[in-house]
């Protein structure tokens, strides 16, 4: 398993992250990871290697898309010294195209999506030991969906900035394909974004697997 001995995670990202984490940073007691695939991550983390002491810290905030990270990156990931740092958005970033069509302002095109992420990857590769960059999602197997083909899209820019720097990927949207090979979206989300229990420990598995955890 990849991430090591006293290691610091950050996790961030937007709703699917955050999930009533504690505020404003998401450690410690009572539910402080909040109740979705981070404290999954904490709790299998802390049960199979307790050994090694990892930190996980949950710095997602409900509703933030790429834009927003950029403007607390300083605070929530450079100022809290992370050794492992793992980042999830874009859900917001194309949902505000579909769901508030005329809202423009709130949207965040592909193209800012991707030159945005770029930057804040290529700021922080620097300071960790680890980067895990997971795919914004869409729960719903016709890829010819408007949302999921655009979500598809931003998922795209994930691999490939991945790959660019170096980084771990986490296909997410592709560990909820192979769910839905066998269950209707309504059993994962019901509005295929947010999450129950199944969903969130797909998440989590999947972040897990690409960090070499041993089940």
């Amino acid at each position: 398993m990849q991430i090591e001995t006293n290691n610091k995670l950050i996790m961030i990202g937007d709703s699917i992250t955050d999930c009533g984490r504690k505020q404003p940073v998401g450690e410690g007691l009572f539910e402080a990871h909040g109740k979705g695939y981070v404290a999954y991550v904490a709790g299998l983390l802390g049960t199979v290697y307790p050994e090694r002491h990892i930190r996980v810290i949950n710095m997602g905030t409900s509703g933030h898309t790429v834009r927003d990270l950029k403007a607390r990156w300083q605070r929530d990931v450079i100022d809290l010294q992370p050794d492992w740092l793992s980042i999830m958005i874009g859900i917001n970033d194309v949902w505000r195209q579909y769901d508030s069509p005329l809202e423009t302002e709130s949207h965040v095109l592909l193209d800012e999506y991707a030159s945005t992420l770029d930057e804040l990857v290529a700021r922080s590769k620097t300071i960790v030991k680890g980067l895990v960059l997971m795919t914004p999602y869409f729960i719903e197997p016709n890829q010819n969906d408007a949302m999921r083909a655009t979500m598809d899209r931003y998922g795209a820019v994930v691999r490939t900035l991945a790959t660019k720097h170096g980084a771990i990927f986490v296909d997410t949207q592709s560990a909820f394909d192979t769910i839905l090979e066998h269950c209707h979206p309504a059993a994962l989300a019901w509005d295929r974004v947010h999450p129950n229990v199944t969903g969130h420990m797909v998440i989590g598995k999947a972040f897990l697997d690409a960090v070499g955890f041993s089940w």
